[in-house]
């Protein structure tokens, strides 16, 4: 996995889809209106052809109008099995292996990184079928460490898709890296993670809004480690306060 100077940052366009104030408006007005949709029992794709339709988004801005919005009830469920940091001590945590790394990539490399109406933060990068680590896969990496060795975690599992090519590599990568410094890490391949982490009894770090609604307790990692270690980020709140 020879990374050849790559990052995720920006696609071509992405500074005028999101760069100017006239785009985050309109994009803050959609997520309104899509929430409001949700909330009455509109399907996703019905509610973001409507509202996409109505502002003229283009395909990336759609992406972003899906990731960031939720109905009321989707939110207020989230929010009551929300954790603080101290809820973590002692306790085994189960972590999104390519959700965390990849928002985490993103975000290092300047990309822009949305936040949505639960609070939850994500980006416009994917894994389509291959992992392809990046120059700042092992800053996040360390990133998860410092975060691990702070809530005083007993122990963290990393979940990696594994019809994703080069997921074993990147759970070995991490696996290395726990040993050389002696913290209690654990990786797994699943063939179906989502639904493995939705359905686990222990604490879980995601921002896959599927897995937040229906797993049982769950902790917003990068909203902790852009407040506490100071992480310079190119943001865009979706929502007005």
């Amino acid at each position: 996995m020879s990374m050849n100077n790559r990052n995720r940052g920006k696609n071509t366009g992405d500074d005028t889809l999101f760069g100017l104030e006239k785009q985050i408006s309109k994009l803050r007005l959609a997520v309104q209106d899509m929430q409001y949709l949700l909330t009455r029992g509109y399907a996703e794709k019905a509610g973001s052809d409507l509202v996409g339709n109505r502002y003229r988004l283009k395909t990336r801005q759609i992406q972003v109008l899906r990731g960031a919005s939720a109905s009321d009830g989707q939110i207020q469920n989230r929010k009551e099995k929300l954790l603080e940091i101290s809820d973590l001590k002692d306790k085994t945590v189960y972590l999104d292996g390519f959700n965390v790394l990849i928002l985490l990539e993103s975000l290092l490399s300047e990309a822009y990184i949305f936040e949505g109406v639960d609070g939850c933060f994500r980006d416009l990068s994917g894994v389509h079928g291959t992992y392809k680590r990046v120059n700042q896969t092992q800053r996040a990496i360390e990133l998860v460490a410092v975060f691990f060795q702070k809530a005083q975690i007993q122990k963290l599992v990393w979940i990696f898709d594994q019809p994703v090519s080069n997921s074993g590599r990147i759970k070995q990568i991490v696996l290395d890296f726990a040993v050389e410094n002696q913290f209690n890490w654990e990786g797994e391949l699943q063939y179906n993670p989502d639904k493995f982490l939705a359905e686990s009894s222990g604490i879980i770090i995601s921002s896959d809004a599927w897995i937040l609604d229906h797993c049982k307790e769950w902790f917003n990692l990068i909203a902790y480690l852009i407040k506490e270690e100071n992480l310079s980020v190119n943001l865009i709140q979706c929502y007005d306060e």
